[in-house]
């Protein structure tokens, strides 16, 4: 229903900022909601960030709230994660995830990209 590809990730010192990019294709994206979650080694896969269909609620985890900004542009089928004020602890890889239905545990969703890594180097 969804196909999703992740851009944007890299290496970047603590304070720095990026800007993750996730690209979907397919004819259910418009009616989705779409988050994003990470996955640091020998953890588990986390929530970070979530939008609904229309863009008009976000949801975010509350370590990055206030650093962290999640986006979409239906007209162009992206999603954006704007990430200031990167601390050491942001390091993972992060992955792009789409459903009809919000939720915090990413075993509910049911679209995912490859992932991109973020990593924040001291």
């Amino acid at each position: 229903q969804v196909d999703l590809v992740e851009s944007g990730g890299g290496v970047v010192r603590p304070g720095g900022s990026l800007r993750l990019s996730c690209a979907a294709s397919g004819r259910t994206f418009s009616a989705s909601a779409m988050g994003w979650f990470r996955e640091a080694p020998g953890q588990d896969r986390e929530f970070v960030a979530a939008i609904n269909w229309s863009g008009s609620n976000t949801y975010y985890e509350d370590s990055v709230k206030g650093r962290f900004t999640i986006s979409r542009d239906n007209a162009k089928n992206m999603v954006y994660l704007q990430m200031n004020s990167l601390k050491p602890e942001d390091t993972a890889v992060y992955f792009c995830a789409a459903d009809h239905q919000y939720s915090t545990s990413w075993t509910t969703w049911t679209a995912w990209g490859q992932g991109t890594q973020v990593t924040v180097s001291s």
